[in-house]
């Protein structure tokens, strides 16, 4: 009888110095799709980068894996089953691939069931907690991260043929990424993480929710404690003070008249971009939107 050829697992894509990687997740305003017009604008050197609006930290992943930088790096955010993920996928990756392979198969059994199953379910582990967050995350609708103001989960199931809900390979290089560069993973409100440790000569790229171009067009619920235009105020005012003490400011936010206003000073320093909208429910209004680039040096 012929024996069958036993399939191994694939391991590590190994890039020039860490392993090629990308975000584990689909985030609303995320900029993967961005990052050939944003990399024109990032600093040629720092040894400390910050990003406390993480999101799926494609500029992140974009300047360890694709550029070969090496910092110091400070990753935060205030969505903690976000900032969870991240640090089980760091210290227990195999334990992760593992619980996110049973969720994919039980929900090739029965996919709403599973699904709606899974959304109700409250996981006690950071491991269990992690690969509910991942699968739902590629299974939900439009891939979109949304809270109720109790901070439940609310999105309802997506309409994905065969989504690649456990992407190994990928979880396994973002695990050696983390472990192998020196990254700060935490919870925490951006201002009291760039308030309390930048320093001059840092680079810090801000990419908070954005600000609405219309009144039916605000989306905050990221985290049940929302982002609205006195936060907007409150992130240009502590701009100008990183400004002040000669750190390296990115910021990304929509092209509206009070943006512009916010940020008029360095208006020489900014650039108009198109960028699509993914979780926008109508196809046809995904794309030609206008967002603003704005650095703080030349």
């Amino acid at each position: 009888m012929r024996s069958q050829a036993v399939q191994s697992e694939p391991k590590i894509l190994l890039g020039s110095h860490f392993p090629r990687c990308y975000p584990f997740v689909k985030w609303a305003g995320g900029k993967g799709q961005l990052i050939s017009q944003i990399s024109e604008f990032i600093p040629s050197s720092f040894e400390r980068y910050f990003e406390p609006f993480l999101g799926g930290g494609a500029i992140f992943f974009y300047l360890v894996s694709m550029q070969n930088r090496r910092f110091t790096s400070f990753l935060s955010d205030t969505n903690e089953e976000l900032v969870s993920a991240f640090m089980v996928i760091r210290d227990s990756v195999e334990d992760l691939i593992k619980r996110v392979k049973h969720n994919e198969r039980e929900y090739k059994k029965s996919r709403q069931e599973y699904y709606y199953k899974l959304r109700s379910s409250k996981p006690l582990s950071a491991i269990e907690r992690a690969a509910r967050f991942i699968t739902l995350n590629k299974t939900c609708y439009n891939g979109l991260y949304r809270v109720n103001k109790n901070g439940i989960f609310n999105v309802p199931m997506g309409r994905y043929k065969n989504p690649l809900i456990c992407d190994v390979v990928n979880l396994r290089n973002i695990s050696v990424t983390l472990k192998n560069c020196d990254s700060r993973l935490k919870v925490a409100d951006y201002q009291k993480t760039l308030i309390e440790n930048a320093t001059e000569g840092d680079f810090i790229y801000l990419d908070p929710p954005y600000s609405p171009v219309s009144l039916t067009a605000n989306f905050t619920g990221y985290t049940n404690t929302g982002f609205n235009v006195e936060d907007q105020y409150r992130l240009a005012e502590l701009f100008k003070k990183l400004d002040n003490r000669g750190c390296k400011i990115l910021l990304s936010n929509s092209d509206t008249p009070l943006i512009r206003k916010l940020y008029r000073e360095f208006s020489s320093r900014s650039k108009e971009i198109e960028a699509n909208r993914a979780i926008n429910s109508n196809a046809s209004r995904r794309s030609g939107h206008r967002e603003l680039l704005i650095c703080n040096y030349d």
